[in-house]
């Protein structure tokens, strides 16, 4: 396994590009008192450079959800009695798929066995780049026999405490331990690894590296939404599953050190993060060059 340094970047926006250049994404969660998740994701994703971007949600959030922003789109899913997305979605999902570069799965989704259907269903026939997080990780979790049957690329982005119900027996292990056990988790998922917390670990399978960016005043709940809306937003714009991870990486802990630069660790919440991703692209690209990083 190698160890990479070199971060990577985006291709340069032409002087005729237009939205369509910059990819579709397709974000899913949500669910009644969990609206800021993918809320939280979509904004991040369009931050992030996403040429369009659709945030499917159950109906009864989707009018909070779209409050939020007015640059992305909602799609209402048909929801339960508790709020969180029914079997029925599969329906109204599937004319929204096909069109996406790529697809975000877990935010907000709570849990419940039409959930875990729904992502299960997602992995085994979404041939587009996936990114798993949050609930969407618990409903794999509960199905190991399929974690080796993706249709497509995944992106993995469990804290230990999920990566341990991914890999049971990892779950006490060391944080070294740990590590090893995420990348044979992907070599044998065909995918990449996000291994969140100090020093976060990207792996797939094949190399790997530790960012070096981020604070102890991340540590605060909405941090992981925005994570998974930028690196959606990075695959959309044409790097590779492990790239798009490393870069994301990188630009949510520079942000989040940028945030608390001004506003200190103890005060800074999600949307900070957000707020301060300008400023980390352009410190990214500043740092990195035109040649890596044309953004």
């Amino acid at each position: 396994m190698t160890d990479s340094t070199s971060l990577p970047g985006l291709p340069p926006r032409r002087p005729d590009s237009h939205k369509g250049d910059f990819g579709r994404a397709l974000l899913i969660g949500g669910s009644r008192g969990m609206a800021g998740s993918i809320s939280l994701s979509g904004m991040a994703a369009l931050r992030s450079g996403v040429g369009l971007l659709q945030l499917a949600v159950p109906q009864g959030i989707q009018s909070t959800v779209a409050g939020f922003e007015p640059s992305y789109m909602t799609i209402g899913l048909p929801d339960d009695v508790e709020g969180k997305i029914a079997g029925a979605a599969k329906n109204t999902l599937e004319g929204h798929l096909k069109p996406a570069t790529a697809i975000a799965c877990g935010p907000g989704l709570g849990q419940s066995e039409a959930v875990t259907d729904l992502v299960v269903w997602l992995y085994q026939n979404c041939s587009q780049p996936m990114i798993v997080d949050a609930d969407g990780l618990n409903a794999l979790a509960s199905r190991p026999d399929i974690l080796g049957q993706p249709a497509g690329p995944r992106i993995f982005t469990p804290h230990p405490g999920e990566f341990g119900r991914l890999v049971p027996a990892a779950k006490s292990a060391e944080r070294s331990a740990m590590e090893e056990a995420a990348a044979e988790f992907a070599a044998k998922c065909h995918s990449v690894v996000i291994l969140k917390g100090h020093r976060t670990y990207i792996t797939d399978g094949g190399q790997h590296r530790h960012n070096e960016t981020g604070n102890p005043g991340m540590a605060t709940g909405g941090t992981g939404d925005v994570l998974t809306g930028i690196i959606t937003a990075l695959v959309c714009q044409g790097l590779s599953p492990y790239d798009a991870a490393s870069l994301g990486v990188h630009l949510h802990g520079l942000a989040g050190d940028l945030a608390a630069a001004e506003l200190g660790e103890v005060s800074l919440i999600a949307s900070d993060l957000i707020r301060f991703l300008p400023e980390a692209f352009k410190r990214v690209k500043k740092q990195t060059g035109p040649r890596t990083m044309g953004f």
